[in-house]
């Protein structure tokens, strides 16, 4: 029976892959579930698909401490599966639903809004392979289909951006685009005119 990478995981799934990311197993900079979700997303669009290696050190931030060959086998099927659920949904136009609120409302608990965290994933998989996404023919349209999620991450001080980012109302509208958005730059980088 052969495995279907673009089932979209369980509940239940999902629960175990967040209970290893934020396991003793792995690096104190490993990505959660939100943050490996903005990732996916940033690779799936990319114009040059990204070597597993490469994203699964990205994502534990180096090498799990694995218990056994059956838990890396498990976690890395749940990965593999996330990844190309999301690849599936942005190839079939879908707009893919956010693990968190389209909002820079952080929780009671948080410093940082859960958005924030994912779209500071998304731009870490954009700054991967940045050359990939930033050439001279495309570099202005990117740029433009990009500033919400650079507005949101709060990893950029260039003024226009910090002046969006000041802007209650332009930033929640900023937040509002992005599911839209990422259709938009999968269809920029993979549509059959590209």
């Amino acid at each position: 029976m052969s495995l279907n990478l673009t089932q979209a995981l369980t509940d239940a799934e999902l629960d175990l892959l967040e209970d290893f990311l934020y396991s003793d197993s792995v690096s104190e900079d490993s990505l959660d579930l939100i943050g490996v979700h903005g990732l996916f997303c940033a690779l799936n669009i990319s114009p040059k698909p990204c070597p597993e290696t490469e994203w699964m050190e990205l994502i534990f931030d180096g090498q799990p401490t694995w218990a056994s060959a059956e838990e890396e086998n498990q976690i890395s099927t749940l990965l593999r599966r996330f990844y190309s659920q999301i690849g599936a949904d942005l190839y079939s136009d879908q707009v893919p639903e956010l693990p968190c609120e389209l909002s820079l409302e952080a929780d009671e608990e948080d410093e940082t809004a859960a958005l924030s965290w994912w779209a500071q994933a998304f731009m870490e998989g954009v700054f991967t392979h940045e050359d990939d996404w930033f050439s001279a023919d495309t570099e202005e349209d990117v740029a433009e289909m990009l500033l919400p999620m650079m507005v949101v991450s709060d990893l950029f001080d260039e003024e226009d951006v910090l002046a969006i980012r000041k802007n209650a109302e332009l930033s929640q509208q900023m937040c509002e685009e992005i599911p839209e958005l990422l259709v938009d730059l999968y269809l920029y980088f993979h549509s059959p005119e590209k």
